[in-house]
């Protein structure tokens, strides 16, 4: 363990498990949350944050593939309805 890091006096000082978020890695377990683990916005950068995936490009594709079709008149098309 290396002992410069709160986490890591906390976790050797405690017998309960302990849960970090950017408390490094010495702790019992680690929380990220869901937005930022898969990158759904872009202007969330703290320094324990890596993205796993580019969520951000996905969903805003999928939105504008949404309007782009509603604008059309293309969605929704008769098997997507119920009369």
């Amino acid at each position: 363990m290396r002992s410069d890091r709160s986490g890591t006096r906390i976790t050797a000082a405690l017998k309960v498990p302990t849960i970090g978020m950017g408390a490094g890695r010495d702790v019992d377990g680690q929380i990220l949350v869901l937005h930022d683990l898969t990158g759904l916005q872009r202007d969330v950068s703290p320094r324990f944050l890596r993205r796993f995936a580019d969520g951000y490009t996905m969903v805003s594709s999928a939105v504008s593939a949404f309007q782009a079709e509603v604008e059309a008149g293309t969605y929704p098309a008769d098997e997507e309805t119920y009369e």
